[in-house]
């Protein structure tokens, strides 16, 4: 039997262009049912700093259902139907989930997960399923880790940090004073930090480690303890133009801005961050997507609602231009570079080929504005300037499994 691998990456591609030339269904006929989830992983982790980001009960699948809601409507000229089930999991229980849905019948699963589960997920799925991952950002998932049945909807680190990095070689602020927190995704943004320093001309002064003591985030006299300690920590840091927080936790970087003791932007984990989406996106047609997406969560639209959002979009771009709904062709062209889907971004996106990593523009965000967008102009690249973010088709350590 041809591998999935094998589907994805070969000959079928050539097929989707017949697609283009689809009128519709005839009258009468039965409709295709392209069946989706999203499965979402819930652990248990400490609250956020600010109640703002508390996260909502339907995060996630807020964003998917609005995604099978515009399928739908393009689905029903096409003679197509899509179908949404949404799962909440414990880490443990992730893999059995993915097997009943599979065993169900459903073809694609929107993974709401940390990495250790979503390989689990991964391999339950095997070959009867493709996963999109709109959760985990490790570089190891799109490099020795990948796997030939799952695409990345959300971003990398690297492609997070090098946005940053970016923004701020355009800024001239080459200086950089990165604090990074005591766990292990904390040092791996981190190390992500400093490899986009390299990349893009940055230097980083200072490397300080922020340890995680366990102690409550919020007391009553939590804000006078920030206003005196934070300032005390940054103390004495070289010269340096901007602060880079890799907090990936959520433990301290909150407090850094405006309790710096040096008066300085910062970046990164607060401040200015990398992301999929802002409840502030409003250019390229984003406020008519968040204008929807609120009329019907009652809510802004989050980073993670917009991933399951336009996973699912994935799939009604698919089965619009793929040959046929089957799992083979409609794998085959979510693969390929005929994919042409409209993200909202200024320009449509699609998968790369070596390591399955949507390929998109960053939001660079405060709280409440989109400050810039990367790339930024001047960055090139011989295929894309999107390209210049994350792994580069020579520097992948992919090989599919």
């Amino acid at each position: 039997m041809t591998s999935l691998r094998a589907i994805i990456a070969t000959a079928a591609f050539c097929c989707a262009g017949t697609a283009f030339g689809q009128t519709g269904a005839p009258a009468g006929a039965a409709k295709a049912v392209v069946a989706a989830a999203v499965v979402r992983v819930d652990y248990d982790r400490p609250l956020p700093i600010s109640r703002v980001d508390l996260p909502p009960a339907d995060l996630g699948f807020a964003g998917a259902e609005l995604g099978t809601g515009d399928n739908n409507t393009t689905g029903a000229f096409m003679g197509q139907s899509f179908t949404l089930e949404t799962v909440e999991a414990k880490p443990g229980e992730a893999a059995a989930a993915v097997r009943d849905l599979v065993a169900k019948g459903v073809d694609y699963i929107v993974a709401l997960a940390d990495a250790p589960e979503l390989l689990a997920m991964s391999d339950a799925a095997g070959k009867g399923a493709i996963l999109f991952n709109a959760q985990a950002p490790d570089d190891a998932l799109r490099n020795a880790d990948c796997r030939a049945n799952v695409f990345h909807v959300a971003l990398s680190r690297s492609m997070g940090t090098d946005a940053v990095a970016q923004f701020l070689a355009w800024k001239r602020w080459p200086k950089w004073f990165l604090v990074e927190g005591s766990h292990p995704g904390d040092r791996a943004l981190g190390e992500a930090y400093a490899h986009s320093a390299k990349k893009f001309g940055g230097k980083i002064v200072e490397t300080r480690v922020f340890e995680d003591t366990g102690g409550s985030r919020q007391t009553d006299t939590g804000l006078a303890q920030v206003q005196a300690q934070i300032p005390v920590f940054t103390q004495s840091a070289p010269d340096h133009d901007v602060l880079v927080a890799a907090d990936e936790n959520e433990v301290f970087a909150a407090y850094l801005p405006y309790h710096t003791w040096d008066p300085r932007p910062v970046v990164g984990s607060a401040g200015l961050t990398p992301t999929t989406w802002s409840p502030a996106a409003d250019a390229w047609g984003g406020a008519q997507l968040q204008t929807r997406f609120e009329k019907r969560a009652g809510r802004p639209m989050r980073p993670l609602d917009y991933n399951a959002w336009l996973a699912i979009r994935t799939l009604g771009e698919a089965a619009t231009r793929a040959p046929d709904t089957g799992l083979a062709a409609m794998a085959a062209y979510i693969g390929s570079p005929d994919l042409q889907l409209a993200a909202f971004k200024g320009q449509p996106v699609n998968y790369r080929p070596w390591d399955h990593q949507l390929r998109q523009p960053v939001l660079l965000a405060s709280d409440h504005l989109v400050v810039s967008v990367s790339p930024q102009d001047g960055f090139l690249h011989q295929v894309t300037p999107l390209d210049t973010l994350g792994t580069d088709a020579p520097e992948t350590k992919c090989s599919f499994k």
